[in-house]
């Protein structure tokens, strides 16, 4: 009988590395198609405010509301390919979702993604006209 239950254990060994196998590969596959997802997807809208107007004016930063899933590289790629400019610097922050109280009634104000870009001395982006 002990013969027989080292084969059980070791017939559990390997259901259990064939399962990890076939983890690896799913999580790989995810991350392909995070990638894969378009540029024009990644920019929702210019960020106009006091201090994002100037610091386009004093320097050559600028501020994009972006997708909460997005990273650095695909909104640098995104900004290249819609305003034809060099990005040097892309900085991100998520803002968090804050609660809100109008007399009696509380509700959330969402959370957003912000990207600050700097962008290669001499080149603009037209913000306002778009």
């Amino acid at each position: 009988m002990a013969i027989n239950i080292f084969k059980k254990e070791e017939a559990k060994k390997e259901k259990m590395v064939a399962k990890k196998e076939t983890v690896k590969k799913e999580t790989v596959k995810k991350q392909d198609k995070v990638l894969a997802t378009p540029t024009w997807n990644v920019l929702k809208s210019p960020c106009i405010t006091e201090k994002a107007v100037n610091m386009s004016a004093q320097g050559n930063f600028y501020t994009f509301k972006v997708e909460k899933n997005a990273n650095k590289i695909q909104i640098k790629n995104a900004i290249e390919a819609k305003y034809k400019v060099d990005v040097l610097q892309v900085r991100i922050i998520n803002i968090p979702a804050r609660k809100i109280t109008r007399g009696r009634i509380e509700g959330m104000k969402s959370g957003f993604k912000k990207a600050i870009l700097k962008v290669k001395e001499g080149q603009k982006i037209e913000v306002v006209s778009q």
